[in-house]
């Protein structure tokens, strides 16, 4: 037995000596293998998605998802694993929603529409106005109270199509949904209808959050999103005869703030134990299909990371949290509630790295960082080279990360290829056969190979001791 355990120290002796000796280059290489090989995203997803489902912030599929990726971590066998407590809205769509379009009394078109998150209402039997088509707040405002007032504002902007980006595609049109319903009901609109957020021409309509701002809950309209087929439908018959009549009925509620959990786990740091890296994905969804790209993807690409790490025989130098953050899509009060209890505690967050783009193919990472720090990742590129991993740009990270910022540590969102993104956002087709075995674990890995670069050099401008260079 003796003899049994000094093999086994040597042998472990003699891994970490092998480890350290090893290049970065073999190491990513190491990372990749084991993901592609050995990985656990695909099957963590699986039954995310279709064990569990929809993970709307306060639904039920939230609380089984909170209960599932605890016990998962707790199987990593991670130095600490923990829930942590925040209060999150909680709306439900109610009955399926139906709309039509009328050109004349008892002559009418069905089209596909879905309440957008946080909506109103319609009236128990439906709400039936003319309609009148704007593509944006400055058209809204030309038209004013006198044509809008009494009238359903249809907002029509597309995404803008030759933009390679379809994230600055989705960031020039989304102000209409979210903020569409406050605007028009300062003219007196008596509801509003958003083209979806999509560039594909479809029927699947595709919600997302709304505001009312601080309208009064008496003054506030119902708001749908239609999909990008009607709209086009609907644009073309008001063209034809500005009289037709929209139709649409939705029983969605607003109810009482529920309590659900952050999910975190850490492996604790073998040098500089409080500084903290962290990475992580949403894991609430939207409620049309079961969010595996959105963001169940981010989600389980997060817990790998932790695991590859382990099983590739990397000791990290840091504390690395994976964090599974509740109630991105409709509040944000994961990602800000995770952000106070770190100030509270004055926790050094060096650095966080979120995944919430879709488990398309790795492309790069979008950074939020000092000049030096992005230097510092610069000169990494060539360890990604062989991943065709080419995209590197300052700008931009993580919704749920962005409260962590300071002036010194380093944000960086996860950049997959967007191009089919928006294809599934938000709507019923967000769904696990949309997702690729292959993707996705190529974006596990590169995740893990960031943050092992990250923790082994540490963070520029700050060294070891945490403290400014000069």
């Amino acid at each position: 037995m003796i003899k049994l355990k000094r093999v086994l120290t040597i042998a472990m002796a003699l891994s970490s000596v092998v480890l350290v000796a090893q290049s970065d280059e073999d190491v990513l290489k190491t990372i990749y293998k084991q993901s592609l090989t050995n990985g656990q995203s695909y099957q963590w997803l699986n039954h995310l998605s279709n064990q569990i489902g929809s993970r709307l912030s306060g639904s039920l599929g939230a609380e089984k998802a909170v209960a599932y990726t605890k016990e998962e971590l707790d199987k990593l066998g991670l130095d600490k694993v923990w829930l942590q407590p925040v209060m999150v809205p909680r709306w439900v769509r109610g009955a399926k929603e139906y709309a039509f379009i009328e050109t004349e009394r008892g002559k009418t078109n069905t089209v596909n529409i879905c309440a957008l998150g946080g909506s109103v209402a319609t009236p128990g039997l439906g709400l039936k106005a003319n309609i009148v088509e704007v593509k944006n707040f400055e058209e809204l405002e030309a038209l004013g109270k006198a044509e809008v007032e009494g009238k359903i504002v249809f907002y029509n902007r597309p995404m803008q199509a030759d933009l390679i980006s379809t994230f600055e595609a989705y960031g020039g049109c989304v102000n209409q949904r979210y903020s569409g319903a406050v605007e028009a009901a300062k003219y007196g609109a008596v509801a509003v209808i958003v083209r979806s957020m999509n560039l594909r021409q479809d029927d699947l309509p595709h919600t997302g959050s709304m505001t009312y701002g601080n309208l009064p809950v008496d003054e506030r309209i119902p708001s749908a999103a239609i999909s990008t087929n009607d709209a086009n439908l609907l644009s073309t018959m008001l063209q034809l005869n500005k009289d037709i009549k929209f139709y649409f009925k939705q029983s969605c509620k607003q109810l009482k703030d529920v309590q659900s959990y952050n999910v975190i786990g850490q492996i604790t740091g073998s040098e500089f134990p409080n500084e903290y890296m962290v990475v992580g994905g949403h894991l609430d969804s939207w409620d049309l299909g079961d969010g595996s790209h959105d963001d169940g993807a981010g989600v389980v690409q997060s817990m790998d990371v932790l695991r590859l790490l382990k099983e590739s025989g990397i000791t990290p130098k840091r504390s690395i949290r994976v964090v599974l953050f509740m109630n991105e899509e409709n509040g944000l009060r994961g990602g800000k509630k995770y952000a106070e209890v770190a100030k509270q505690k004055n926790e050094n967050h060096v650095f966080a790295l979120e995944s919430d783009s879709g488990g398309f193919t790795p492309r790069g990472f979008n950074f939020d960082c000092s000049d030096a720090s992005f230097s510092q990742v610069l000169s990494w590129e060539p360890l990604f080279k062989p991943y065709l991993i080419h995209y590197f740009e300052k700008g931009g990270s993580g919704a749920d990360v962005g409260p962590l910022k300071t002036e010194t540590n380093v944000l960086a969102g996860l950049r997959p290829d967007s191009q089919r993104y928006f294809d599934h956002h938000h709507a019923s087709n967000d769904t696990f056969d949309a997702i690729n075995k292959r993707e996705l674990e190529l974006g596990a890995a590169t995740m893990t190979s960031l943050v092992y670069l990250f923790d082994k050099y540490g963070i520029n401008p700050i060294n070891t001791s945490g403290n400014i260079k000069k």
